[in-house]
């Protein structure tokens, strides 16, 4: 039977800072480690124990929470997972790619470790007032071993399959909607600025009845006040998310028509020096500064 009582989280960012945070809130005795040397006296303070990343590996459950597919591959080596307790369960709670997923999935199968792709939906805050979203997908006897866990940490978790894919392409589709969401606000202020209506009054009307999702109520103040920084979701992740989801539609011969020109919106804000470290949202500053 799988132990949850101690779980490890690998990679420190303020996603996973954020994990280690909501676990020890909810009773778990949590192990802690990062790429590089970073300040963890908070949740030491907290219970958490910093360990290296062998001894993160020796319980039965450990999450990941990595940038990007090179960081996910570089420290999840063959070399790496073998080091694992026999029968250990990785839970992945990364956006990658569906060829580094792949990857992943067949070298903890060939050592022997379990693997669940588990990407999650919603920023830090979400992780610490219990609101994550949580998409799953491996074995199903390892997605239910892990359950348990998954329900403590989130609003609602669902299990979408053994296809570890399939878990990515919702999280995909999910920030691929957000961000056509982002652009359709970024549009829309434009508009009602240029003819000289109050963008907050605007943002009021439309999210008082029929855009009353999070991502028209969360980011269109932030949109209308220029209110970018600090990030919770930074221009070069957005980026990141777009090749994703134009390279997942790809492997399925699939064309998005409208990916190009969001996809080249994030290019020319993480070129633009006073947009390069604000939030995703502050494309919408690009469509502010197009005039006839």
């Amino acid at each position: 039977m799988t132990d949850l009582t101690r779980v490890s989280v690998l990679g420190m960012g303020s996603m996973g800072a954020a994990m280690a945070a909501r676990l020890l809130e909810q009773g778990f005795e949590v192990d802690i480690w990062n790429r590089s040397p970073k300040d963890f006296s908070e949740l030491i303070s907290k219970g958490a124990r910093q360990v290296q990343l062998a001894e993160a590996l020796q319980n039965d459950v450990f999450i990941s929470f990595l940038n990007n597919d090179a960081a996910a591959l570089a420290v999840f080596t063959e070399e790496t997972i073998a080091l694992a307790k026999p029968g250990a369960i990785h839970v992945c709670m990364s956006t990658l790619s569906l060829t580094a997923t792949k990857t992943l999935a067949e070298r903890h199968q060939k050592l022997g470790v379990g693997y669940v792709a588990a990407p999650v939906l919603g920023r830090p805050a979400a992780i610490l007032n219990g609101k994550l979203l949580i998409v799953a997908a491996g074995e199903d006897n390892l997605v239910k071993a892990v359950s348990p866990l998954l329900e403590m940490v989130s609003a609602k978790h669902w299990n979408v399959g053994e296809d570890h894919g399939k878990s990515l392409l919702v999280k995909l589709g999910v920030n691929y909607n957000l961000i056509h969401a982002l652009q359709a606000i970024g549009e829309s202020v434009a508009l009602v600025e240029s003819g000289g209506v109050d963008p907050n009054t605007f943002v009021e009307i439309i999210t008082h009845t029929a855009f009353t999702g999070s991502a028209y109520t969360g980011y269109g103040p932030m949109i209308v006040n220029r209110n970018y920084s600090p990030p919770g979701f930074t221009v070069e992740l957005g980026l990141k998310d777009m090749k994703l989801i134009e390279d997942a539609a790809a492997d399925m011969n699939l064309k998005l028509p409208v990916s190009g020109v969001l996809r080249e919106l994030f290019e020319k804000a993480l070129q633009d020096p006073e947009l390069s470290d604000l939030d995703w949202s502050a494309i919408a500053e690009l469509t502010r500064q197009r005039k006839l």
